[in-house]
């Protein structure tokens, strides 16, 4: 009587003049060598055929170790080394295929075999499911039973999760979104420092440089960050001048009143040519700054010396011009978002709604690399510091032209902007990653990466650098203040009226300086902690 864990034993080999191996005639001796075919049929179909399968592969399992080889050819037990699956006939019924195994001395090979009757027991299923009469003769009460107490209704559309889905739900709604809030915030202050710097420190640089000229009364030539910072306030000035001959009321007028073209499309629009500018000039100033480089190393009374003399000058009027035509737009764009808050229609919530989600449609389903979203987080650091320089527009529009209570508008109007921005901006990134398998880690490399830049450390590469250019939204601030220091001076004789134009610019440039060492300060100093904090990471005494 066999019991219910014991192996069948191998049915007995037929003589069949396919089955036999002339090439392993030699080892029989040495080792015990099995083979078993069978080419019976089986009555029961599918059944009795994984049954035979299941007992040939327990005793392919049961096979001895190769210091047990001397037990098993003494016939202690059998050892298959593969098993096949054949269809004799070259049919698909289970009663005409054959299973073969083959002792291969030590090493053993199984086939899957459950794989290769897979195919044939679902042609098998899906045969008896048809051939059901059952189905269109069942009533509605039995058919809504059977759904009632047998399974879940969604399983048929939907799969069963594991831990991998659960994470990747966490993390888009709870992980990714603060740290990509954070990454962006930092980036904008790294921004608002480097445009603080452009408007504090290359002022009192240039300052220095003239009063050590006139001191010693010698011409020297000057270094390689003075001709840089001359470079700067040159496109600075020019960019004011011209900005300075720009009717903004005729500009608004003219906005508020298209008809055919609505504010969100000329928004838009604006807003296209300010990234296309922004690349062009970050790769124009750069040259600009090797020009100046050049021009200091060069040995004087050379022609190398004119040659980089007049490409320094050439650069300088490029970058001039590029500088200019990036100021105008960002002054036409920061018109239109005022004409949106100031309009009596709401054009505001529609200009956010169709910019933010376009901005979504064209970004979310979309395939991107670690290097495109790294890029595109600095991307929108710098779009929300553009459109803090706008805010600052428009609040000195209102100083200047508001009539009646629009302080606490003004404030609600802010606020819907800002929060329309970094709830597009969650929503962007945190789909990204997940359609792209970018892991909430990648956002806290990134911002070790800003960091390290803040600390003036050496990245791997310039596409990991936060590159912003502070020229043209300088150049629109300086625009916008003007009239607002101007209408505030008092009508008196042209000496006092100097003298509350240089008071109210020393007051302005004491507070920037304050400001610029504050923000770059914290920067380095958080910059410092989160890099040795990352650190600490790496090492496994921190988990992030």
């Amino acid at each position: 009587m066999r019991h219910r864990g014991d192996a069948e034993p191998p049915p007995q080999p037929q003589s069949s003049p396919s089955n036999s191996l002339p090439h392993r005639k030699k080892n029989r001796k040495r080792r015990a060598t099995t083979s078993v075919s069978s080419e019976t049929s089986y009555p029961n179909g599918p059944d009795q055929l994984n049954t035979h399968i299941h007992h040939a592969t327990v005793v392919c399992q049961d096979k001895p170790k190769p210091e047990e080889s001397k037990s098993a050819v003494a016939g202690e037990g059998f050892r298959f080394g593969e098993l096949r699956q054949r269809s004799v006939n070259g049919r698909d019924s289970f009663g005409e295929s054959a299973v073969t195994a083959v002792g291969d001395g030590y090493v053993t090979e199984v086939s899957s075999v459950a794989t290769a009757t897979s195919e044939r027991v679902e042609s098998l299923e899906l045969k008896r499911v048809l051939a059901n009469d059952s189905i269109p003769k069942r009533s509605p009460v039995s058919y809504v039973l059977e759904k009632l107490y047998h399974g879940n209704s969604v399983w048929s559309t939907t799969t069963i999760g594991d831990e991998k889905g659960r994470e990747r739900v966490y993390d888009t709604i709870f992980r990714l979104p603060w740290r990509c809030e954070l990454l962006i915030d930092v980036g904008f202050f790294v921004c608002f420092n480097s445009f603080l710097s452009l408007l504090t420190i290359m002022p009192m640089r240039i300052a220095m440089t003239i009063w050590r000229l006139l001191k010693t009364r010698k011409f020297k030539r000057p270094s390689t960050i003075e001709l840089s910072d001359f470079g700067c306030f040159l496109i600075m000035a020019c960019g004011v001048i011209v900005l300075q001959q720009i009717d903004i009321s005729l500009i608004y007028h003219m906005i508020r009143g298209q008809a055919t073209i609505k504010l969100y499309v000329i928004y838009n629009m604006l807003e296209i040519f300010d990234k296309l500018c922004q690349n062009f000039i970050g790769d124009v100033l750069p040259m600009l700054f090797h020009s100046a480089e050049e021009l200091a190393r060069c040995p004087p009374e050379t022609e190398s010396m004119k040659f980089w003399i007049w490409r320094f000058i050439s650069d300088q009027v490029l970058a001039v011009v590029a500088s200019i035509v990036h100021s105008f737009i960002l002054l036409v764009q920061a018109i239109t978002l005022s004409a949106c808050i100031v309009s009596h229609y709401n054009a505001l919530p529609a200009l956010l709604v169709s910019n933010n989600f376009a901005e979504i449609k064209s970004y979310v389903f979309k395939g991107y690399s670690r290097d495109n979203v790294h890029s595109m987080v600095y991307s929108d650091s710098i779009e929300r510091f553009h459109i803090s320089a706008f805010i600052l527009f428009v609040l000195a529009q209102n100083i200047l032209e508001a009539e009646g209570p629009w302080f606490g508008s003004f404030i609600s109007n802010i606020l819907l902007v800002y929060l329309f921005e970094m709830g597009i901006d969650i929503i962007k990134h945190s789909f990204i990653a997940k359609f792209n398998n970018i892991a909430p880690i990648a956002y806290s490399e990134f911002l070790e990466v800003l960091c390290k830049q803040t600390l003036h450390m050496q990245t791997e590469g310039a596409k990991k650098k936060l590159t912003f250019v502070p020229l043209a939204p300088a150049c629109v601030v300086i625009r916008v203040l003007a009239p607002v220091y101007a209408a505030n001076l008092p009508y008196n004789p042209l000496r006092w009226r100097l003298f509350w134009i240089l008071l109210f610019s020393a007051i302005t440039y004491i507070m920037l300086t304050s400001l610029k060492v504050l923000i770059g300060m914290v920067l380095q100093k958080h910059a410092r902690w989160y890099v040795n904090r990352c650190q600490r990471r790496k090492q496994h005494l921190h988990a992030d």
